[in-house]
């Protein structure tokens, strides 16, 4: 039998693909991160295997294949293993040219690659990929899953009917340079990197930006981050259309109705407790570190956060229980956790808004009323005016109405009748005028007749 040279470990087209554009967006990234987020169906089969790690090793064969045969073509390369022994890939510079044709993506919206891509165990880069999959929350198709066991098709079922998670794939970049000067493609010193910007428009969280830790670094350093991404956010620059902007918003759109009072885009940081430092006194710590880019004014019952960075932060462990709509996010400046929209969100400004609306709702209901009961009424049919005929009523210049106290039905029906009467009149008039005019005459005539016997002997 032949041996094949193509793809010697029998991949499909469809499945290179897979690979290539999760390599594309994580940059690094497991068999295993690769199969759930491209075949989610997958971790639902080979249930019945003896252990966890044969049924990992069945559910992740047919993308580790495909690895092999992109890293046989020269795209992607093994980049190491992690900690826990598992083999990451990546993409070598022709492989990510090639995710950035399937992803639709020009090559500088493509991203860097992870500084500890492949060395140390890619620990911070396994840290993204798992807060990636876990605000998207990728929901198997239960049609792919037909001859289960039971126990598979019911957790499969119970993730498909979860709660949406945020984007898709194509919705993630990582490694995204954020340019305090310079350009996109060549950022100065000084400048920040996201480790995840998400752009969903479809979604009520169009735009956000995301920070992972491991809980290594000082929190001084997670702070200083802080610095850069405000003085990102404050670069503005011409767009195509000759309007000054800020400069983030001539490459990604988040709707204004969506940013609460002005805020700049939402930060989020994930921590994840692998170093010593513990996760919740590192947040409390950047927290007051953050505190003047964060801190907003107050108004009556509510905050404005106008030029503020709305910074929200959780652990990697409530992410993956709760995903985005549930209770996992610590909003700085409050005290309770609550789901993403509302912890990037401003409830009290919409609630003040809310209650400002239904004010002016009900002041307009009333004074609607107080006008309706002083609409006039038709003198003759007792119909309401309508507005046109009530301002025509009172108008007393050229559009005055020539009965004011008839609505526009009867005033048509009178002045009609008025018109018949005044021409009746005019034609009696007319007629009246002609007899008049004709006894004249006839008058006339008779005086100019002769008189006496001369006159009467002639007629």
């Amino acid at each position: 039998m032949a041996r094949r040279t193509t793809n010697a470990a029998g991949s499909t087209n469809e499945l290179r693909g897979d690979v290539l554009r999760v390599l594309g967006v994580l940059k690094v990234a497991t068999a295993d991160q690769i199969q759930r987020l491209a075949s989610p169906h997958l971790s639902y089969r080979h249930s019945l295997k003896a252990s966890p790690a044969k049924q990992k090793e069945a559910r992740t064969a047919s993308h580790r294949g495909a690895a092999n045969d992109l890293r046989r073509h020269g795209l992607a390369v093994d980049g190491g293993r992690t900690r826990g022994g598992e083999e990451v890939r990546l993409l070598t510079a022709a492989g990510l040219a090639a995710a950035a044709i399937d992803l639709d993506r020009e090559p500088e919206e493509m991203g860097g690659m992870p500084k500890s891509a492949g060395r140390s165990g890619a620990a911070h880069p396994m840290t993204v990929n798992e807060t990636v999959i876990a605000l998207i929350r990728p929901k198997p198709d239960l049609d792919l899953l037909d001859g289960e066991p039971p126990q598979a098709l019911a957790a499969a079922r119970a993730a498909a009917d979860a709660p949406d998670g945020l984007g898709t794939l194509t919705s993630y970049a990582t490694e995204v340079a954020l340019p305090v000067k310079g350009t996109w493609k060549n950022p100065a010193l000084g400048s920040a990197r996201a480790d995840i910007v998400v752009t969903a428009p479809g979604s009520r969280v169009p735009l956000l930006f995301i920070e992972a830790d491991n809980c290594t670094e000082d929190a001084h350093l997670i702070a200083a981050k802080f610095e850069k991404y405000a003085r990102f956010f404050q670069r503005e620059e011409k767009d195509a259309d000759g309007i000054e902007k800020p400069l983030w918003a001539t490459r990604w759109n988040a709707p204004e109705a969506t940013l609460s009072d002005h805020a700049h885009p939402p930060v989020l940081l994930v921590f994840n407790q692998v170093g010593k430092r513990p996760a919740k006194s590192q947040m409390a710590k950047v927290a007051q570190l953050t505190r003047p880019h964060w801190k907003g004014e107050k108004y009556g019952d509510h905050h404005s956060y106008y030029g503020r960075i709305p910074i929200v932060a959780t652990t990697l462990d409530l992410l993956l229980e709760h995903g985005m709509a549930g209770p996992a996010f610590w909003r700085f400046g409050r005290d309770h956790r609550e789901p993403l929209l509302d912890a990037i969100g401003n409830p009290r400004l919409d609630a003040a808004r809310i209650r400002t609306a239904q004010e002016q709702r009900r002041r307009e209901a009333r004074q609607s009323a107080e006008r309706e009961a002083q609409r006039p009424v038709c003198k003759d049919c007792g119909d309401k005016f309508t507005d046109a005929r009530w301002a025509a009523a009172n108008d007393r210049g050229w559009g005055r109405a020539t009965h004011p106290d008839l609505c526009e039905t009867c005033d048509t029906r009178t002045r009609q009748a008025e018109r018949q009467a005044d021409d009746a009149e005019r034609e009696h008039q007319e007629q009246e005028r002609q007899r008049q005019e004709q006894e004249r005459l006839d008058q006339e005539t008779a005086a100019q007749r002769p008189t006496g016997w001369f006159g009467r002997r002639r007629s």
